[in-house]
């Protein structure tokens, strides 16, 4: 069971990422993607609207799958930046890794 973080996007924020809450989940940015994977980015980015820090962790190798083409920035509907919270999400999990090796 994945625990839930609400001080999540508070972190983000740590790694440039300051749009989280502004998506509203409509999935223009896994409709554009090229990658048309799995729902990307749509899923990472409900992933850290809820603060499933485990869960992004868990698939964080799915971040590396983006191209950052900025084809989901520019069809955003709320201007969400969706490719930002992508590479913010990337630094965490490199910070992350990071940490698990000098444990």
């Amino acid at each position: 069971m994945a625990t839930i973080s609400t001080q999540f996007v508070e972190e983000l924020e740590h790694y440039g990422v300051d749009t989280t809450m502004d998506c509203f989940n409509c999935g223009t940015c896994a409709a554009i993607c090229p990658l048309i994977y799995e729902h990307f980015p749509r899923r990472m980015i409900r992933y850290a609207q809820l603060g499933a820090r485990e869960r992004i962790l868990e698939q964080a190798n799915d971040l590396w799958h983006c191209l950052h083409c900025g084809l989901c920035t520019l069809t955003c509907p709320r201007q969400a930046d969706p490719g930002e919270l992508i590479l913010g999400l990337r630094r965490l999990v490199v910070a992350e890794w990071r940490r698990a090796d000098h444990v």
